[in-house]
């Protein structure tokens, strides 16, 4: 498939944008709804084409980060020009405008010159957003783009405190949200903050629909896998057993193994279904070592 694969603006950790060639070819031609429980960046619905989507993630600011750029697809001049009234006031660096960065500090930091050069102005910025104790969308948006690996964290206060990474607002920033802006411009989205099992407890849910399932992988080390345990896991899977009985057709992301541990419940529940091998190269943030991984995307259809 020649299609073009379009990356969420939000580059999120666990992101399937570098899988989504081998996914889309397995997913089905047509779909009424969509539906996503654990939709994290976004990148996959960003791919799908159906009458209606419904997506869902437990984690409210980033659900808020999608609201306001939903919104934001309305008016991208605006959104512009507000990211780059917050960009200039702290000085943070701008590839896609000018590269503003100092030729002695490249020199002298090759390899982490945008952390050194954004330190400063990241830092008070996240000040501000710590200080508000509704987090507005946009800075917290700007926060994550000049975060270390571009995640949302945030201490047992509710303070954001994430470093600062080795990043930058560059074109190819730019590029996924006008493309984000002009997808989402004329779909039907229906956006929630649901546990899973509540988020379809009300659905009726039709065989023309399609269920993408992409939970937090059990035996892998993420930081977003921690609120994820074994009941989670066979609640999930029992979840999937009723939407094939009601003839729905899903696929569900996982890994059955990850340096040296294996996903028992999953290997055992999926001999019900069809297993198909992703190739994948997932780098954790801890060390910049490749895992040992055997990804899988199940189905049953």
């Amino acid at each position: 498939m020649n299609k073009k694969i379009k990356r969420s603006p939000l580059f999120y950790v666990g992101d399937k944008y570098k899988l989504m060639k081998q996914l889309i070819d397995l997913f089905p031609n047509k779909i009424n709804n969509f539906y996503e429980p654990f939709t994290g960046g976004g990148t996959v619905f960003l791919n799908i084409n159906a009458n209606k989507y419904y997506l869902n993630d437990i984690d409210k600011n980033l659900v808020n980060i999608h609201n306001f750029l939903i919104k934001s697809a309305k008016n991208p001049n605006k959104f512009f020009r507000d990211v780059e009234k917050i960009i200039y006031k702290y000085n943070l660096s701008r590839s896609y405008k000018k590269n503003i960065i100092p030729a002695t500090l490249r020199k002298e930091w090759v390899k982490t010159y945008f952390a050194k050069f954004n330190k400063e102005g990241y830092e008070k910025l996240r000040v501000q957003v710590n200080k508000n104790k509704q987090n507005n969308p946009l800075i917290l948006y700007i926060l994550l783009i000049y975060g270390f690996n571009r995640m949302l964290r945030f201490n047992g206060g509710g303070k954001f405190n994430l470093p600062v990474g080795n990043v930058d607002f560059n074109k190819n920033v730019v590029n996924a949200l006008n493309n984000y802006f002009d997808f989402v411009f004329d779909k039907k989205i229906y956006l929630s903050t649901k546990d899973f099992r509540t988020f379809f407890s009300r659905k009726k849910i039709t065989k023309n629909d399609f269920i993408y399932l992409d939970p937090p992988y059990l035996i892998a080390a993420s930081e977003y896998n921690k609120l994820w345990d074994k009941k989670s896991e066979a609640d999930l899977l029992d979840l999937a057993d009723s939407l094939n009985k009601q003839g729905v057709k899903f696929a569900l992301s996982n890994v059955t193994h990850y340096n040296g541990d294996r996903n028992e419940l999953l290997i055992k529940w999926m001999k019900k279904y069809k297993a198909h091998k992703i190739i994948s190269n997932y780098i954790s943030y801890h060390n910049n070592k490749k895992k040992k991984i055997k990804e899988v995307l199940i189905t049953n259809y």
